[in-house]
């Protein structure tokens, strides 16, 4: 089976000092780096993800700072696709599909950021689709929420998102399963 990897949003404002830090973004870059290598090792296709969030009341990932960049752990090395989306789900706006379609794509296997958000949105989105996912859980963070007024632990939203993408919509593995 065809396989691509889809890196989404692992960028700048994620990481401590950024607009919007997730929780333990450092480990979660850190399997994705691994993961990115043994796709450039193998030779099979990359997509990079960036949200750019081009709003007046924006809070992060605006145009233009720091924060907007892909994370160096993750850069993309010349020849790999780098898609700009606006949306959660990175088909919506983009040639995502298009882009896995030409490379004749069955299989997305996703890390990024946010679990709760971009992740979940464009793994289902993917499956809708009509390809087969599989997500890297330790590769994905996701930031400390609130509900009802009670605080949600980032650790708590991400294990709670990754067990519904897990119940039915993607395979889940860990970052060593793939490298």
């Amino acid at each position: 089976m065809s396989r691509a990897l889809v890196i989404i949003d692992i960028q700048r404002d994620y990481f401590p000092g950024g607009a919007y830090p997730l929780v333990e973004p450092e480990a979660a870059a850190a399997n994705a780096k691994r993961v990115l290598e043994a796709f450039r090792d193998s030779g099979e296709p990359i997509v990079h993800l960036q949200h750019v969030w081009d709003a007046p009341d924006a809070t992060f990932m605006r145009p233009g700072t720091e924060g907007v960049e892909i994370h160096p752990d993750v850069a993309p090395e010349d020849g790999e696709t780098v898609l700009s989306k606006t949306e959660p789900n990175g088909f919506v706006g983009t040639a995502l599909e298009r882009e896995l379609r030409g490379h004749g794509v069955e299989e997305v296997v996703v890390a990024g950021m946010m679990s709760s958000m971009c992740v979940d949105a464009t793994v289902r989105a993917a499956v809708d689709h009509g390809f087969t996912a599989t997500v890297v859980h330790d590769a994905c963070a996701a930031p400390d929420l609130e509900f009802a007024g009670e605080a949600i632990p980032g650790a708590t939203v991400h294990g709670a998102f990754m067990a519904a993408l897990g119940d039915g919509y993607a395979r889940l593995a860990r970052a060593d399963e793939l490298t």
